[in-house]
């Protein structure tokens, strides 16, 4: 089969593609022959080195797929030949990843996927569906009628965070960078959309709700606490799930005093439990049409070293280039 692989981490040049042996599979684990995945910034950072994980090699990038199921192990109750199916949270703590006609993943870390949804769309969706889901209701609680603000509401996890808030009836508050980006977040479901380039985010949020936002949502890498401890309502939440090396000043006083809390989350730390049920529901949100996948940039399995020099310089260089997620293409045999 062809795969995009790495022989040792580095640069996105260090992404190779070629033939590789078809993985075996185990008892409890299921063969899928892929139509699409999905390029994430974690991604970049396990590639890169800057993320340390025990990897196999030749090592597959990606943590996200979707596609048919062609074998499945002895174990395996879930699913048949033919099923068509989606995953995530591959490619991380030594489990193999996504960039390769065909992968093997264990089954409980394999999902439905409904004929209504395309294999592009459920790619792109996974990790940060997940992510939003997780987020949003297992860690904030979110609420009918909270007002949820998204800082980076056009980004790849943000784009799904403003969907999930506002079809579970939050009102919603989110940043962008441009008009056109705001265009988008405001069809994602978002209320009013604050230029943060030009505008300032307290002022904004203070014009829409003057007893502030139950819920914050950090997609940046340097998050800033002053203003969400500012703009908060008593109670408030605040989630994390970005800024691995951040360390900004914190507003301990106001925070406390407001009975606020903060929820710094990693996705790939849910158990397969909180997975599946998270999963089931995105299932259920994308085939009703409550989210969409937010596609910026599409590549074929042979140019994923392109694929991921524009994720990170997305990520890394603050590059206005990329809205939305990257969608990478197997091309598969009929």
């Amino acid at each position: 089969m062809k795969a995009a692989f790495l022989t040792a981490t580095g640069a996105p040049e260090a992404i190779q593609y070629g033939d590789v042996p078809d993985p075996q599979i185990g008892g409890d684990q299921v063969l899928i022959r892929t139509h699409a995945m999905s390029v994430n910034p974690i991604d970049t950072y396990v590639r890169s080195g800057v993320v340390a994980m025990d990897l196999p090699w030749p090592y597959f990038p990606g943590c996200d797929a979707a596609g048919v199921v062609e074998a499945i192990g002895a174990n395996v109750k879930r699913f048949a030949v033919g099923d068509r199916v989606w995953t995530t949270n591959q490619g991380l703590l030594g489990r193999q990843g996504t960039f390769a006609e065909k992968i093997a993943v264990d089954e409980k870390w394999v999902f439905g996927l409904p004929d209504a949804v395309s294999f592009e769309d459920a790619a792109a969706c996974a990790l940060v569906g997940i992510t939003a889901h997780l987020g949003l209701f297992r860690e904030a609680q979110l609420q009918p009628g909270e007002t949820v603000l998204v800082i980076g509401g056009s980004g790849g996890v943000g784009s799904m965070v403003v969907q999930m808030a506002a079809a579970s009836g939050a009102r919603v508050i989110a940043t962008a960078g441009s008009d056109e980006k705001a265009e988008k977040v405001r069809g994602f479901g978002a209320e009013e959309v604050i230029l943060y380039k030009t505008q300032s985010i307290a002022e904004q949020v203070r014009q829409f709700s003057e007893r502030g936002v139950n819920v914050v949502w950090e997609t940046r890498r340097e998050p800033d606490f002053a203003t969400a401890v500012d703009v908060m309502a008593e109670r408030g939440r605040m989630v994390l799930m970005a800024g691995r090396d951040a360390q900004p000043p914190f507003p301990v006083g106001p925070f406390y005093v407001k009975e606020c809390s903060l929820h710094g989350f990693v996705m790939f730390k849910a158990t397969p439990f909180e997975m599946r049920a998270a999963a089931e529901e995105l299932s259920r949100m994308m085939t009703t049409g409550k989210v969409k996948a937010n596609i910026g940039a599409s590549f074929t399995l042979a140019d994923a070293a392109q694929a991921h020099a524009l994720q990170e310089s997305a990520t890394l260089g603050q590059s206005d280039r990329l809205c939305g997620k990257i969608v990478v293409k197997s091309n598969p045999e009929p």
